[in-house]
């Protein structure tokens, strides 16, 4: 054998235990290697989390909303103050003036007037009045002038145009308180097309708060309306909302904001003066009618009243009604004014009797007061729904009737029916305040607030007595 036979066979063995140690090294190692196994999914636990999550989210959420709701008329007004509105009042009228002082006032006013027009024409060296009537042959009278005779020719009709002339001067400062209130619905025809209709009502201007233009009209009109808009008497329009209604008079108070009515139209309309109708010496004397009164808007009529005694007994409350000789549609509507300038009632005719339809009729103003007061002050008007009237003395005194206001009659389904009270009650006490006749009990509730409970004491018969029975009523 060579010498590098050798060699080879000496490197072969040494490799081979190497080779032989390999495998077995591996396997010795083997233990340590490391197999990681994922966890399996709890269900029920990732369920809850995710509900918990949610729940956590939904929270956050409601909570960051009410935290907005809340600052953001704080944030919006100390950013962008603005004027609070202004309270509107119309006071209640408590002095009555006698018609034996209007007469006496009255006289005194015209021989005040008479002397002063006669010192002046002294002064002027004119005639007095009789000289200048003088009958001259019946056509005219001779009449001294400046040195000279001059014969004038007096038209019987003259002092006839001169008074329609003060009576429109009159109306005229009235009209620029008037609107036309149009309300704009969505018909449809026989073949399903689709049309606007309009329906026009009268409307005054009765505040301004600083911040709405407030109108008082008809409210059944406005029913159903998508839109109101308001045509005032430069012809400028406006749209409005319905700030406020009365159900039981049918009665409205529009708002017109005043950033959509320019400055010019501001100057232009004026606010309505409320007088009195509670002047027991108003019958007879003249008024003018304005609104809508023959069936289309901006109409004026002159008439007289022909009675105020008499009444309109409706649901909680009783108003006067003024009845004039104006001849006006079935349906008018506007307001009555008087001498003064004064709106003395708003024109209703659904009070009328079957044979004076056609005969213009209004509700006094005085008694609409405290309604107005609160329409114009977005309150709500509270309503129980009962019919009363004062007992007379003669009936207490026979009958045995106690002291208060008579339940003659009352709505259907009204809270008050629905909590108990009866027709043949008698009211005793609303709140706080004590009931002895009708006018108390209308005082009483105008003063409540809607949606408040209040207290109704009544008395009711019973065998020989009355009992008294109380009840918690919400108008």
């Amino acid at each position: 054998m060579s010498e590098k036979e050798s060699e080879a066979l000496e490197e072969q063995d040494r490799k081979l235990p190497e080779t032989e140690q390999q495998p077995q090294s591996v396997s010795d190692f083997e233990f340590l290697q490391e197999k990681i196994k994922e966890r399996p999914i709890n269900k029920r636990k990732l369920l809850r989390r995710t509900i918990i999550t949610a729940s956590l989210a939904v929270l956050f959420g409601l909570l960051a909303c009410l935290s907005f709701l809340l600052l953001e008329p704080v944030l919006n007004n100390w950013l962008y103050p603005e004027e609070e509105p202004e309270v509107v009042n119309f006071p209640q009228e408590k002095n009555e003036m006698l018609p034996e002082d209007m007469l006496t006032e009255g006289t005194a006013a015209n021989q005040e007037t008479q002397l002063q027009g006669s010192e002046e024409q002294t002064q002027a060296g004119g005639t007095t009045t009789e000289e200048a009537i003088a009958p001259n042959s019946g056509e005219g009278s001779l009449t001294e002038g400046s040195g000279q005779d001059e014969t004038e020719i007096i038209d019987p009709l003259k002092p006839y145009q001169v008074q329609y002339e003060e009576l429109y001067k009159v109306y005229h400062e009235v009209a620029s308180s008037m609107v036309t209130v149009t309300a704009v619905r969505s018909d449809v025809d026989w073949f399903n097309n689709t049309y606007q209709s309009e329906g026009t009502t009268a409307g005054v201007i009765i505040a301004n708060n600083n911040r709405e233009l407030l109108i008082l009209s008809k409210k059944s009109p406005l029913d159903e309306a998508e839109s109101i808009r308001i045509n005032f008497c430069n012809g400028v329009d406006a749209d409005a909302q319905i700030k406020q209604y009365d159900k039981n008079t049918d009665l409205a108070v529009l708002a017109v904001d005043l950033k959509y009515i320019n400055n010019t139209t501001l100057d232009y309309v004026s606010v309505a003066a409320l007088g009195s109708s509670a002047l027991s010496g108003i019958t007879g004397t003249p008024v003018i009618a304005v609104g809508n009164l023959l069936g289309y808007k901006d109409n004026v009529c002159y008439g007289m009243i022909t009675s105020s005694g008499n009444a309109i007994s409706m649901a909680d409350s009783e108003y006067k009604l003024i009845t004039t000789d104006i001849y006006a549609s079935t349906n008018p509507s506007g307001i009555l004014v008087n001498m003064d300038r004064e709106v003395i009632g708003i024109i209703d005719n659904s009070y009328n009797h079957d044979d004076t339809k056609n005969l213009l009729s209004a509700i006094g103003i005085t008694e609409l007061k405290g309604i107005i007061t609160k329409l114009s002050n977005g309150e709500e008007i509270p309503y129980l729904g009962i019919y009363v009237q004062d007992i007379p003395a003669q009936a207490r005194s026979e009958m045995g009737l106690p002291q208060g206001a008579y339940i003659f009659d009352m709505d259907m389904d009204s809270p008050a029916m629905l909590n108990g009270i009866q027709k043949g009650d008698i009211l005793v006490q609303v709140g706080s305040q004590e009931i002895r006749s009708a006018a108390d009990y209308m005082n009483a509730l105008r003063n409540a607030s809607a949606g408040r409970s209040i207290k109704i004491v009544v008395k009711r018969a019973s065998l020989d007595e009355y009992e008294e029975m109380q009840f918690t009523v919400q108008p």
